[in-house]
């Protein structure tokens, strides 16, 4: 669950992995971007008692009963589209966008359309500054060549 209200639902190879996930601030929700990420209740997968019905079926694992690599969902296809936009008309510049962005607002710098990452407290120092900036519902892909 999201701090703005989106579910999120995936599977993690382990408590601890979600966590050290998490902490690093990569579980993002696909809507918004949003890092403030909490787990929902879940009910795990218990046996049945021993005197339950021997005709009792255990339920089948969800890969049997849906097609796990189904279409995906109609907002997935517009951040896939938003994101393809974004990657072909600016340039990436990683860590450097806050340098960059306000560069570019004083006229030091050429203005372009850019994207890349920025540590909350430079967005907020860009946005009190008056530097035109808004976040991308995705993380960028990062560029390693």
């Amino acid at each position: 669950m999201f701090s703005t209200g989106h579910s999120f639902d995936s599977w993690f190879q382990s408590a601890e992995a979600y966590d050290k996930l998490a902490a690093s601030g990569m579980v993002t929700c696909a809507v918004c971007g949003c890092a403030h990420v909490e787990k929902a209740i879940m009910t795990p997968r218990v046996r049945p008692a021993r005197d339950a019905q021997k005709t009792a079926q255990m339920p089948k694992p969800l890969s049997d009963d849906i097609n796990v690599t189904s279409t995906p969902t109609e907002v997935e296809r517009v951040l896939a589209e938003l994101r393809r936009k974004v990657e072909e008309n600016s340039d990436y510049v990683g860590h450097d966008f806050a340098s960059e962005a306000r560069k570019m607002h004083l006229g030091e710098a050429p203005e372009r359309s850019i994207y890349g990452e920025v540590k909350p407290d430079e967005a907020k120092s860009l946005i009190e500054d008056g530097v035109p900036v808004a976040p991308l519902p995705f993380i960028p892909s990062r560029k390693t060549n």
